[in-house]
């Protein structure tokens, strides 16, 4: 990834002299995006709004009827009658505001719903569609958490906006319209003031966006403070180690700051709100101060007069309306910009999406020659010219100790990252020549940190072919070679219990049942390739014994690459890889790595030794 961020590039921007331009682009595409996710909506919404600008013009209209007829009135008292009819027709016209704006409210909430739910599906395919190397950068997490923040609320926002943006257009045209009839002069000055409104709008939204991304990392570390405290995982060991006040401390600390900026931020937006609403005040004061002029000079009646007083006050609601309305989409745009820039980024070094063939399926020699890996952010390699070998069949393992790469290299030969240096071949052929994701269609990995998917227990092994609809027998197949039928079977709803005591009816498994389940869901995918890392890691000696010595029969002619950092358990690998350091210290079988008397055979007496003091010389 770029170490610019493209959201500093878009807030540069934001705040240039194309501010006309933006808006019209924004509006664009903020209609196209409200059209996308509920056509049929987004037309009652726009008829609610024609249908509340037209009830405005005639109240306008019906109220300088009313006030000449009760003039009327005062001169001749027989005229009474003629006032019943604009009074009912005035009382109709305003129930007709009310009931639109009420409707309105509900239809604009719904069509909120439906573009958020949209946006939702385009950030979630996004940020599964990356490269897992992204995961690795800091500034991908912050870009995230902006991201993810922002979909729950911008996308109603944007459409919150649009809509008021519509409805005070719609509202200013009628109302405008009839004040122009009243006398032309009245309508430039009020256009006129709600200028200083629009501006400084555009400069609150912008002062918004720099506030909430200088703010996203302080925000994140907080989340991630509190989720310690109120998640279930982390519940043992922040009581086991009286926690909660040193967390909280950190979490006052960061609320604290937080707060003091906040305020800050606060009274700037405050002072430019105030500019623009005094600026608004001052030209509706020169409005009325014209008004009375005219009608001192007999160019208006004072019942117009006292309609015109009306049209102004409805007229500088919608002006103020039109404002709030360019704010929120302004606002909004800027954050939307920085969704953009997430669901447009590059899926990452190395990824194939389309144009490009699936791997065969399945393959008779795998290799990885002279393979590098480096992190992001780091300077040492974490893989460093390592050359394996893989036939089909094979079970071959990666030893070592810890940090020496064995699950780096793993996540590289599963098509997880792309090697910055070496190559992959399938029977051959380079595998950056395959469409990623069909390459990762014929592996299968169970990694030591497996997830334990709060389903049942047959979604959590079906999930394995998550485009295929669950297999009842197949599901039950590979729980029995997982060893974990049994289990199953003996909770209440077997195969149908929530294997999550988070939900109701549902079941706990113990660390060693759980990674049974992780490996039937790596047998019910049925790959070609199952890489294991670390696959008895929660498992007892019996049944880590029991697991390698029927592994063979269980893979049924699959290939395996097992990651261990346990020697006993890989002796009857056909193949031992002993990484070091990001490197390949030596290979062979379990025998001829003894005989070498090299890293192998010193960490395998190691070993031993904790067991047995006559270990194998």
């Amino acid at each position: 990834m770029s170490d610019v961020d493209p959201l500093e590039v878009l807030a540069a921007r934001a705040g240039g002299p194309r501010s006309a331009r933006r808006l019209t682009r924004l509006l664009v595409r903020s209609t196209q995006q409200v059209w996308r996710a509920g056509p049929r909506v987004l037309l009652a919404v726009l008829g609610l709004q024609v249908l509340a600008a037209a009830a405005l013009a005639a109240q306008i209209l019906v109220v300088e009827r009313v006030l000449t007829v009760i003039l009327d009135v005062a001169d001749d008292p027989d005229a009474l009658p003629r006032l019943w009819l604009p009074v009912a027709l005035l009382a109709l016209v305003t129930a007709i505001t009310s009931l639109s704006g009420a409707v309105q409210q509900n239809v604009e909430r719904l069509l909120g719903e439906k573009v958020a739910a949209a946006m939702w599906r385009d950030v979630l395919r996004t940020a599964t569609g990356v490269s897992l190397r992204n995961f690795e950068e800091p500034t991908f997490f912050d870009r995230l958490q902006r991201v993810e923040t922002n979909a729950l609320f911008r996308p109603y926002q944007v459409t919150q906006g649009l809509v008021i943006m519509l409805g005070a257009v719609f509202g200013s045209l009628g109302v405008g319209t009839v004040l122009v009839t009243l006398h032309p002069a009245l309508l430039p000055l009020l256009v006129l003031g709600g200028a200083p409104l629009v501006l400084t709008s555009r400069r609150e939204s912008r002062l918004e966006f720099d506030f909430a991304v200088e703010q996203t990392p302080a925000l994140r570390l907080r989340e991630y403070l509190i989720g310690l405290q109120t998640g279930r995982d982390e519940a043992a060991e922040v009581r086991a180690f009286a926690l909660a006040r040193e967390l909280g401390r950190r979490i006052d600390l960061l609320y604290g700051t937080y707060l003091k900026a906040l305020r800050g931020h606060i009274l700037r937006r405050s002072r430019l709100s105030a500019l623009g609403n005094l600026g608004a005040a001052v030209a509706l004061a020169a409005t009325l101060v014209v008004m009375v002029w005219l009608v001192a000079e007999g160019e208006i009646t004072v019942a117009s007069a006292g309609a015109a007083i009306v049209a102004i006050r409805m007229l500088a609601h919608q002006v103020q309306a039109l404002s709030n309305g360019i704010r929120l989409v302004f606002e909004s745009g800027l954050f939307l910009d920085d969704v953009d820039a997430f669901l447009t980024m590059d899926p990452g070094q190395g990824e194939r999406v389309e144009g490009q063939p699936d791997p065969p399926s399945t393959f008779e020699l795998l290799e990885a020659e002279d393979l590098a890996f480096t992190y992001p952010g780091s300077e040492a390699p974490a893989l460093d010219g390592v050359t394996v070998r893989l036939c089909r069949g094979e079970v071959v393992a990666l030893v070592g100790e810890n940090g020496s790469g064995k699950t780096t290299l793993a996540k590289v030969l599963a098509g997880l990252y792309q090697p910055t240096g070496g190559q992959v071949l399938w029977d051959g052929v380079d595998a950056r020549q395959y469409r990623s994701a069909g390459l990762r269609e014929r592996i299968t990995v169970i990694f030591q940190d497996f997830v334990e998917y709060g389903l049942s227990a047959t979604d959590n092994i079906a999930i394995g072919r998550p485009d295929d609809e669950p297999d009842p027998e197949r599901v039950r197949r590979a729980a029995a070679d997982a060893g974990i039928a049994r289990a199953i079977e003996s909770l209440p709803a077997g195969y149908d219990t929530i294997l999550s005591r988070e939900f109701p009816g549902g079941r706990d498994l113990s660390g060693g049942q759980w990674q049974r389940v992780a490996l039937a869901r790596a047998f019910y995918r049925d790959a070609p390739l199952v890489i294991l890392d670390e696959p008895t890691a929660a498992m007892d000696p019996r049944a880590e014994h029991e697991l390698f010595a029927s592994l063979r029969s269980m893979l049924a002619g699959r290939s395996a690459l097992v990651v261990s950092h346990r020697f006993s358990t890989v002796r009857t690998a056909d193949h031992i890889y002993v990484m070091d350091s990001g490197r390949v210290a030596e290979h062979g079988t379990h025998t001829e790595l003894m005989a070498a008397d090299g890293v192998y055979a010193d960490l395998f007496r190691l070993q031993a030794a904790a067991y047995m003091p006559d270990a194998e010389a």
